[in-house]
């Protein structure tokens, strides 16, 4: 099992932040120019926010990625799983910077605890960026190996799937404010949402939608599904192989890589999954067939 069931709550002054501190806004009003055809018009528009953030494990910094404030201890946890990096040891904490007060870093360093139970990490070769997953990775068959085919679940139905992306759609506040992040969704077999995360970035949105689960003692998620509202690379494929999750859903298209690394973990990876529409890619055959 690699879940613990470790509640680890925003401290007081770093909850106060988030609604108060203008570091931590996850989006920002600007004031925009807009040419249609002969007109012009000023406006003010919200974008999103975005920082990089330092993840450390037992105090080794072991990446920094691009990310939107905001479920910072959720996105750690989700990437240290995610990377194998914890190999089953259970977390024990999470608080931001291990060094000092956490203001003086601005809260972008989140330091993830197993008292020293996981492997001593070994660090990126680079810094992960908000729309790349495997920044510095060596090898992809070192990802794949530690991990088992997963255990035979029910299908979830094609119904329930082609109706996940407006369900989620609904919960994107910061989507329909800035028009700039993507989603990450965990939900149940009968399309009951359990979790919805917004970032800048899609790996980030889905390690903070995993991290969540796994401090919440649910993982693996065996059944369940994992949404993502762009195309279903690799990578995407593989965090939610780590996690347990049974169903990938995603809007856009996978990646011939993604699709092979999908019947290789025996999950169910859906694409174009838009109205109506739902292309099962793996297994070979769709669900019911």
């Amino acid at each position: 099992m690699v879940a613990a069931n470790v509640h680890v709550p925003a401290p007081a002054r770093y909850r106060h932040r988030m609604a108060s501190g203008a570091a931590r806004r996850r989006s920002e009003t600007m004031l925009v120019t807009t040419f249609d055809g002969e007109s012009r018009r000023r406006h003010p528009d919200e974008l999103i926010v975005e920082e990089p953030m330092t993840v450390q494990l037992d105090g080794v910094v072991v990446s920094t990625t691009m990310r939107t404030p905001g479920n910072d201890y959720e996105l750690a946890v989700g990437f240290c799983l995610t990377e194998g990096l914890l190999a089953g040891a259970p977390v024990t904490g999470v608080r931001y910077c291990a060094t000092g007060p956490a203001v003086e870093s601005a809260f972008n360093v989140v330091t993830v605890d197993t008292g020293g139970r996981a492997p001593a990490p070994t660090p990126r070769l680079g810094t992960t960026t908000s729309s790349c997953g495997l920044c510095g990775s060596e090898a992809i068959e070192t990802l794949c190996d530690r991990l088992t085919f997963l255990p035979e679940t029910p299908q979830i139905a094609i119904g329930v799937l082609a109706a996940i992306p407006d369900a989620v759609q609904a919960a994107q506040g910061l989507f329909e404010a800035t028009g700039a992040v993507h989603a990450a969704a965990a939900f149940e077999p009968s399309g009951e949402l359990l979790v919805v995360r917004e970032d800048v970035g899609r790996h980030n949105a889905v390690d903070k939608v995993i991290g969540r689960m796994l401090l919440d003692g649910r993982l693996p998620a065996a059944g369940m599904g994992l949404f993502v509202s762009g195309r279903a690379s690799f990578e995407l494929v593989q965090k939610a192989w780590a996690a347990g999750f049974g169903t990938l859903v995603a809007v856009s298209a996978p990646t011939s890589l993604a699709v092979h690394t999908a019947r290789r973990a025996g999950l169910t990876l859906a694409g174009f999954v838009r109205g109506s529409r739902v292309n099962i890619y793996a297994p070979e055959r769709a669900p019911g067939t």
